[in-house]
């Protein structure tokens, strides 16, 4: 079995609340979304195994424990990462998925060797595209297994009906999940006044919010 993947390479973890971390990044290539402000499509790719896989992650320099799996959306290649997943583990190496937190039965097939799940709220006013609050549900009961937390990109048309309907999912299936609200980087100075209005807002339906810009941007790494 092979992977389509764009990139292999060792760096900080820029978002959500394990900034600073450093980890190795495995890109998979393609994504079942087009986001308005989505900021990583590859446009190659190289066809790896298991064993290429796994040679080029552990040839990363840095110091590093943890191995996250970015996109494009991981879960799309959910047999491969279910195999690279296990093997990581096998190798006493800390999971991490991005994703999309769309394709639950996907997750299912993947989550016993996952450690943490960084899953977005892909809210409708700020992608451009269809809501996904269903789907988005179902995803959160099924990660609530490991550990998850939820990241939200509030752009200039995000509208605080978003908001509160992201809170109010968080509270029904956990209330302790912590929600990121992570402003667009390019309108990221015109945003602040509505993120804190925001927070303010989803504070009153659960306890775990937080502001957190994209890092790895102003510090201008990969």
């Amino acid at each position: 079995m092979k992977a389509k993947v764009s990139e292999i390479f060792y760096s900080i973890q820029g978002e959500g609340i394990y900034q600073a971390t450093p980890q190795v990044f495995v890109r998979f290539w393609d994504c079942n979304l087009d986001c308005c402000f989505c900021d990583t499509k590859p446009e190659s790719y190289k066809e790896m195994d298991l064993d290429q896989v796994l040679s080029s992650i552990f040839s990363q320099q840095g110091f590093w424990d943890c191995v996250a799996f970015t996109g494009g959306e991981p879960l799309l290649q959910h047999e491969f990462l279910r195999d690279l997943s296990r093997a990581l583990k096998q190798r006493r190496k800390t999971t991490y998925l991005e994703t999309n937190g769309i394709l639950v039965e996907e997750l299912k097939k993947v989550i016993d060797y996952l450690d943490i799940i960084a899953m977005d709220f892909k809210l409708p006013s700020s992608t451009k595209i269809s809501d996904f609050w269903d789907k988005h549900r179902d995803f959160l009961k099924e990660a609530c297994k490991k550990e998850v937390f939820v990241k939200a990109v509030v752009t200039a048309f995000t509208d605080e009906e978003d908001i509160v309907k992201s809170a109010g999912i968080i509270k029904e299936v956990n209330q302790n999940i912590f929600l990121v609200l992570q402003p667009d980087f390019i309108h990221e100075a015109f945003l602040w006044g509505k993120l804190a209005e925001f927070k303010e807002k989803a504070e009153g339906i659960i306890p775990n919010v937080q502001i957190i810009k994209q890092l790895h941007k102003h510090i201008k790494v990969k």
